[in-house]
């Protein structure tokens, strides 16, 4: 069980440290597979499904930049991105 928190944690951890690229790898995937799931749907016109498929990734966008909002929120409370910022401090003098 310890070494399963290992590798939550460091999912965690690369998350944080590229939020962005995480939250752009959630918007792609949310636009396939959502134009996979409208490609099934053989009554809609295709526009519509290019509509429907920037709008369901769009809502998952949202959705992980809360989720980072959270994170974000939940290191400065506890201390956790000062230590980060620290060790970029550290090498600078």
């Amino acid at each position: 069980m310890g070494e399963e928190k290992g590798k939550i944690e460091s999912l965690r951890e690369w998350v944080v440290e590229h939020k962005l690229r995480t939250v752009g790898a959630l918007w792609a995937s949310g636009i396939v597979g959502s134009l996979a799931y409208n490609w099934s749907q053989p009554h809609m016109k295709t526009s519509v499904k290019l509509i429907h498929a920037r709008l369901h990734a769009q809502a998952l966008t949202l959705a992980a930049l809360a989720g980072s909002a959270v994170v974000e929120y939940y290191d400065h409370q506890s201390g956790a991105k000062v230590q980060r910022v620290a060790k970029f401090l550290d090498k600078s003098e």
